[in-house]
């Protein structure tokens, strides 16, 4: 079938990108669902830093590709072998696909399928095939996903069935910003009630990370960003102070929290993330730099303090079991990540949308199908 689409056939385009545009809006070939694969109409998808970081070149993708790894939609066919999801539920997507068989898997950790980093990094579906092409050449998909399109062929393990009363708009954004942001609070940190927390970059996934810690019952929450405006965002969610990180002194002036979630991606921001750690306290990272880029502690305050660094992905989640979970969370009022939701747009507008994510004036901007 046909559908339109957002491709990139070159990263590292000079900004501002509404004039370089190298995002391109074009009609491309979707092939049919394929044995365990499915048929899905988009219904919204969010911009996130993580497809801005394709777009910059900070994470390194096969070329050219459809970009989209966050969204909701509609299941519109299924594939041969496909027993747990039907034609018409809705659902959202997951940008790690997991095989169930390999080691990770088997250990209770699809977030780190091993098959699933594979094709991802080939930019393929977990089979290893690709169902996008256009003028018969074959486009890489992202993540598995390439949700910036009308129409997506995922495999059965890349999406998750919702609640059919839920905002399709709202729904989005559990595929990415909530699982990764929430569920480094909740599964990675296993942060107990009444422990400190406090949360390096405050765009989409920081705040659900925030949510997450309130949610969890932290006793004190601090937020640190640049931009004033996301600061303010962060005391309206529930943070009890805020700080811009680059002020002198600031790390022994706040002391130190139980927990420090980075949620940038720089090595600047996990230094710091590493220094508002207290003694016997743990530093979790979600953000994803450059896979050139090394950050430096100090060897003996590691073993001295007793601290610990984590990384999380996706969230360290299952998302069978969570993402149901982070929606009743939703539901009942105590997860507002609808509030993260800052602007609604087309398809057209991507290019306008990756300056605004990179000047950092928005949180998260969904585009609506």
């Amino acid at each position: 079938m046909k559908i339109k689409a957002a491709v990139l056939y070159e990263m590292g385009a000079d900004r501002p990108y509404r004039q370089s545009q190298p995002v391109q809006i074009e009609q491309v070939e979707l092939a049919p669902p394929g044995p365990g694969e499915v048929l899905v109409k988009v219904a919204a998808a969010g911009v996130c830093h993580s497809d801005l970081s394709v777009v910059n070149g900070n994470r390194p993708r096969q070329m050219p590709m459809v970009l989209g790894h966050e969204a909701s939609g509609v299941i519109e066919r299924v594939g041969e072998g496909v027993t747990q999801l039907s034609a018409g539920d809705h659902v959202v997507f997951v940008f790690m696909p997991s095989c169930g068989a390999c080691d990770m898997c088997l250990g209770g950790r699809p977030s780190l399928c091993t098959r699933g980093f594979a094709s991802n990094g080939a930019g393929t579906l977990l089979s290893g095939a690709t169902r996008l092409s256009r003028a018969g050449q074959p486009l890489y998909h992202q993540v598995g996903v390439s949700c910036f399109a009308e129409y997506a062929v995922v495999d059965q393990s890349s999406l998750v069935k919702v609640d059919p009363d839920l905002p399709l708009e709202d729904a989005a954004l559990f595929s990415c910003a909530v699982i990764t942001g929430v569920g480094a609070v909740m599964n990675t940190a296993a942060m107990p009630k009444g422990a400190s927390a406090a949360i390096v970059g405050l765009g989409g996934t920081g705040l659900a990370a925030l949510m997450g810690a309130k949610a969890s019952g932290a006793s004190t929450i601090a937020g640190f960003d640049l931009l004033p405006e996301k600061r303010a965002k962060a005391i309206s969610l529930g943070a009890d102070s805020v700080y811009d990180p680059m002020t002198d002194g600031i790390a022994e002036q706040v002391g130190g929290f139980d927990y420090v979630f980075e949620c940038v991606g720089n090595v600047q921001a996990m230094e710091f993330a590493y220094g508002i750690t207290k003694m016997g306290g743990t530093t979790v990272s979600s953000g994803l730099s450059h896979p050139d880029r090394k950050f430096a502690i100090h060897h003996v305050d590691l073993v001295a303090k007793e601290k610990t660094i984590k990384g999380s992905y996706l969230g360290s989640c299952l998302v069978k079991r969570d993402i149901p979970h982070y929606i009743a969370l939703f539901q009942q009022g105590r997860l507002p990540v609808d509030q993260l939701i800052t602007r609604s747009i087309g398809l057209e507008e991507l290019n306008e949308a990756f300056d605004r994510l990179a000047d950092g004036s928005e949180l998260r901007q969904v585009i609506m199908f």
